[in-house]
């Protein structure tokens, strides 16, 4: 397989001079663990006590890895990306809420973003998350098969409610929707009813999509046992695939819970885990959609293999590639180039409350091996690259 992913021309012509020094101080920092720590708990700190640091961060971190405060901010992203062949997934990344009008506005927020993908061929996914739509602990109980109050009850059925009206949205507009994991104390709950939704909706085609965590030990199990269930029920697996982005919180739960940890025991279990779940999907293409999430280069050449193998076209429908916006987009850029589906994730939201999403992405960029120093040595290459071409 011709390596393509070095061609740093192609990953960052979207980026000014000006853009491509400030994602070199950004990995810079993001690189040291300790200034990750001390920058997290300042800026909690600051945005706690409402001090001015808001224009700051927009500035800095924000612009780098997110869209805009609101979808209308995305769309001059969302067009300039797709001048070289790379879509857009408009992320509404507000967590951590509570309240029922909360999620009412989470609802509202998922529906326009369907009507943007409606509207424009830049735009091929929605997204959001279960916690989105309901509190976490609620999930978590449900998925423990523990007794709900009435209360709780019919607080789950608004959830269940939510699911169902923006599945069915989806539906009547021939909008793929991605359901993103998160916390595996919850995702049992999420699964069930995500599982419920492609029963109903993918009949056809894979139209509603869950998310695997790799990382995780059991997702490859869960994965067949839900293709023999697909069978039986005659619907299509759509299915988003990605590494994990709660590895630190999964470890320290099980241990204050006492019950094993569901993480992979290395990164090379991961990685084999991840693989083994990409070729089964494509090996059972006929009846499974596939969106690949994945910053690791070995794993994209891995799925470009097997799609040769199988005489797939490059831009075939079932088969989509994803990244996070603000990184790896030598992956992004160069498979685009070569006319593969690439999506990247344009995360929105008022500076505020993405910030949660943000100090995620500098933890995750911290602990995954080599990811931050890749992205450090393309940045470097390109400005060598700038700098001999003006000599």
């Amino acid at each position: 397989m011709e390596k393509i992913f070095n061609n740093t021309e192609n990953a960052f012509a979207l980026k000014s001079d000006a853009e491509l020094n400030r994602a070199y101080l950004l990995f810079k920092m993001i690189g040291n663990p300790s200034l990750v720590k001390v920058g997290t708990a300042l800026t909690n700190f600051a945005l706690g006590f409402h001090l001015p640091v808001e224009g700051l961060i927009r500035k800095t971190v924000f612009d780098h890895f997110c869209g805009g405060v609101n979808e209308q901010d995305c769309l001059k992203v969302v067009d300039k990306m797709y001048g070289k062949g790379v879509s857009s997934v408009l992320d509404y990344s507000v967590e951590g809420k509570e309240e029922e009008m909360q999620f009412d506005a989470a609802l509202a927020m998922t529906i326009r973003t369907i009507d943007f993908a409606n509207e424009s061929k830049a735009i091929p996914f929605a997204v959001f998350k279960p916690t989105g739509f309901g509190r976490i602990d609620l999930y978590e109980k449900v998925g423990a098969k523990t007794s709900l109050t009435a209360v709780e009850q019919e607080e789950w059925s608004r959830v269940r409610t939510r699911f169902q009206k923006v599945c069915q949205y989806a539906f009547d507009k021939d909008v793929k929707l991605l359901i993103d994991a998160e916390e595996s104390w919850m995702q049992d709950a999420a699964d069930e009813l995500v599982e419920e939704m492609m029963m109903q909706f993918n009949k056809e085609k894979a139209l509603i999509f869950n998310t695997l965590q790799m990382y995780r030990w059991d997702r490859l199990d869960y994965l067949k046992a839900l293709h023999e269930r697909a069978i039986a029920n005659q619907f299509h697996i759509g299915m988003k695939l990605v590494r994990g982005a709660y590895m630190e919180k999964e470890a320290q739960h099980a241990l204050a819970k006492g019950y094993a940890n569901p993480i992979c025991a290395s990164k090379q279990a991961t990685d084999d885990n991840f693989n083994a779940a990409v070729a089964y999907m494509m090996e059972h293409i006929a009846t499974m959609a596939i969106f690949v999430g994945t910053h690791n280069e070995e794993s994209s050449y891995l799925v470009m293999e097997l799609m040769a193998k199988k005489g797939l076209s490059k831009n075939d429908s079932r088969i989509w590639f994803g990244q996070l916006y603000g990184m790896s987009d030598n992956i992004s850029y160069n498979l685009a180039a070569y006319g593969y589906n690439i999506a990247k994730y344009l995360p929105f939201g008022p500076v505020r409350d993405v910030m949660p999403y943000l100090i995620r992405r500098a933890q995750e960029n911290t602990s995954v091996a080599g990811q931050t120093g890749r992205e450090l040595s393309l940045i470097i290459s390109e400005r060598a690259r700038r700098k001999n071409k003006k000599d």
